[in-house]
């Protein structure tokens, strides 16, 4: 069987102020993390800004980036790449679909049009359930107008809603015997809530020149690859209020044949539940790595 590479780009909760520090030990990398224009002075004086969702959503597609830059022209060629959430914009631009610059600056775009749904409509949160069925979540979730947002498996997934109504959503997963986990992030992404943010997103992304794909991007709503611009732009948009089906798109990896994946971070996330759910595939993240060669030598032993 010939071995086939995916490569992860991950979402928002596990970035850090060390994000970029491995990339930036390659000169190309730095050079082009630089380009970016990322407020960095802003975040080194407070550090919670990581955390703001006009500053994370750039800062995360310019990590995932810059790794990228650092390592591609080192490894072989993906056959597959799948972005969380957020992190679909940096996919786009794996797969060569998109500049990186073009997909950073959309990530701005991206961040302030769901900006302005939070102010529509403030105090909004993200919370992770397990230990329930996703049919016994959603009945247990609908009276208080939480939503599924990431559906992570079979009894797992992100739901989100008001601050307000977490309170109440957390006694009830408990009392049925489920766990509940409120998640850094004050915006209900891939909900309703983001609803007004779809159609001025779909706008922006027709106005990009998208190229042609070396590999497909794995639809996080759909699990379906995509090398079209159409289907692409369409599917970018219906993300921002529709739930990821991320567990779906880590059985269609497996499905596509892939071996070996690396997630470009921040985090390792993506590729610790890859691993869980289809332990045959090799999984790492940059996140494991001290050195960029670190990374190009365990590829090398995967593909030996």
């Amino acid at each position: 069987m010939t071995d086939r590479l995916l490569i992860l780009c991950s979402g928002q909760g596990n970035q850090t102020s060390a994000m970029f520090d491995l990339a930036r030990t390659n000169d190309k990398a730095r050079a082009l993390i630089d380009s970016f224009d990322l407020p960095f002075d802003a975040i080194a004086s407070t550090p919670q800004l990581l955390f703001a969702n006009r500053i994370a959503q750039p800062m995360i597609v310019a990590s995932a980036l810059g790794i990228w830059e650092a390592i591609k022209q080192r490894i072989p060629a993906p056959s597959l790449v799948a972005g969380y959430s957020i992190g679909e914009l940096a996919a786009y631009s794996v797969a060569g679909m998109l500049g990186a610059k073009q997909a950073v600056d959309l990530a701005r775009n991206r961040a302030s049009l769901m900006d302005t749904c939070l102010a529509e409509s403030p105090q909004q949160t993200l919370a992770a359930i397990s230990g329930l069925s996703i049919n016994r979540i959603q009945e247990l979730i609908h009276p208080f107008d939480f939503q599924l947002a990431i559906i992570t498996g079979e009894d797992s997934c992100i739901t989100g809603g008001q601050q307000s109504a977490f309170p109440s959503v957390g006694q009830v997963v408990q009392a049925a015997g489920g766990k509940i986990q409120s998640l850094p992030i004050d915006i209900a992404s891939h909900t309703s809530k983001m609803a007004h943010a779809v159609s001025p997103f779909f706008t922006a992304l027709q106005d990009i020149n998208f190229t042609v794909a070396s590999c497909p991007v794995l639809s996080g709503i759909a699990a379906v690859p995509i090398t079209d611009k159409t289907i692409a732009i369409t599917h970018l948009s219906r993300q921002l209020a529709e739930p990821i089906q991320w567990s779906d798109c880590m059985d269609a990896c497996a499905e596509a044949g892939v071996t070996v994946a690396l997630e470009l971070g921040p985090g390792s996330a993506l590729s610790r539940m890859l691993q869980t759910r289809h332990p045959q595939i090799a999984c790492r993240s940059v996140a494991d790595f001290r050195s960029i060669d670190g990374i190009i030598t365990w590829l090398k032993r995967q593909f030996d």
